[in-house]
């Protein structure tokens, strides 16, 4: 049996003339930079998250670049974020001549440890000149929204949430009221990249914001720096979000809350497979506090007893496809060796690169291929 790690036909096969529809009805109407679908999505996805304005552009790498630019980060600032994710979480804050700062994360969610950033905030030795945080809502959970908004008011740190892989996660605070990931930042990003819970069929991004200071600055960035044509207020870059992928991301859209709802379903698979199969001291899996919050972009175990890569060559010779989500933490990163980290300075981020591996997740895997797949983790695991 071959199981791919993400399969984009299944889900295409499902609406496949409804989305050709779409796809004509905007290269006959001859408006395809800019156009209805574009404003339609920026406004849908706004009011879906809770914010008052949706900025499309061309990838989820330009979202944070020209919404961190947006928000002020200039040359000599600090911004502290994590070193668990994929580059451009990072590339964001040096190509604005601003300085990284990596937070460990939390070994269980992977999601920067919060405690860990207010140590940073309290102690670091350049801690005037701290102005933004970048969390990550890493793999479809967010961290917690609640202490995110404490950090905010306690310390006047703006915020901008990389929700990538987290459309639709959301936060339960103590006083029972939900709030969604992309709603608490000053300003947040999405991905719309294939492979996104909400992927289109190409690249594509969107900033989205309450802060109108936010929103006027990040359409201008996105438009060469200009609110008038050939009169340019700032060096900008040119970032939108193609009209055909809009109306593919409309189409898909509509489907969001169920592809998300299925994500679920086989996470739940998944879990009881892994517990009839005693594998529960070889495997820790995902399991949120409450189930409703976490939306599955990828569903990343770690290995707790056994050697990841051995597991992974197995499964490839079977037929199966996995990933792994990092293999090398960003604060060792090459280019990033002028700012001084160590192998040992964040060990929990790197535990992390070397023990865990992502299973195939998406909403039209079926539960023969998810039993599978457990079952031939046990037999490189136990046996």
């Amino acid at each position: 049996m071959n199981v791919p790690l993400f399969d984009i036909t299944r889900q295409y096969n499902s609406f496949k003339e409804e989305m050709l529809n779409a796809i004509d009805q905007v290269i006959a109407s001859g408006q395809v930079i800019l156009g209805p679908e574009v404003r339609k999505l920026e406004t849908d996805i706004a009011y879906y998250v809770g914010v008052k304005e949706g900025i499309g552009v061309a990838n989820g790498s330009d979202a944070l670049y020209i919404a961190l630019d947006a928000m002020g980060i200039k040359e000599g600032d600090y911004v502290i974020t994590t070193p668990y994710s994929f580059f451009a979480t990072v590339s964001c804050i040096t190509r604005l001549g601003a300085i990284p700062i990596f937070a460990d994360i939390d070994p269980v969610t992977y999601n920067i440890d919060l405690n860990q950033v207010e140590l940073i905030m309290n102690n670091h030795p350049q801690k005037d000149k701290i102005k933004a945080i970048i969390p990550v809502h890493l793999f479809g959970q967010t961290v917690d929204l609640e202490k995110l908004e404490g950090l905010r008011t306690q310390y006047g740190i703006q915020i901008l949430e990389d929700c990538a892989q987290s459309i639709g996660s959301c936060w339960i605070k103590s006083d029972g009221s939900i709030i969604k990931s992309a709603s608490v930042g000053d300003a947040a990003t999405f991905s719309f990249y294939p492979t996104k819970n909400l992927g289109g069929y190409g690249d594509g991004g969107m900033i989205v914001t309450s802060n109108p200071e936010i929103a006027k600055k990040t359409r201008i960035i996105a438009k060469h720096g200009s609110t008038k044509k050939y009169i340019h207020e700032m060096v900008g870059i040119n970032s939108r979000l193609d009209e055909l992928q809009a109306a593919i991301l409309n189409v898909k859209f509509k489907r969001l809350q169920d592809y998300i709802e299925k994500r679920k379903v086989i996470a739940h698979q998944y879990a009881q497979l892994f517990k009839e199969y005693n594998l529960e001291e070889y495997i820790q899996y995902p399991e949120p506090k409450n189930d409703n919050t976490h939306v599955y972009h990828q569903y990343v175990v770690r290995i707790k007893k056994g050697n990841r890569d051995n597991l992974r060559q197995h499964l490839t010779e079977q037929g199966i496809g996995t990933s792994i989500y990092y293999p090398k933490p960003l604060h060792l990163q090459p280019c990033f060796e002028h700012l001084g980290y160590q192998e040992g300075d964040l060990p929990i981020a790197e535990k992390a690169c070397y023990e865990t591996l992502a299973l195939p997740i998406f909403p039209e895997l079926e539960e023969k291929e998810i039993e599978y797949i457990v079952k031939n983790v046990k037999q490189e695991l136990v046996f």
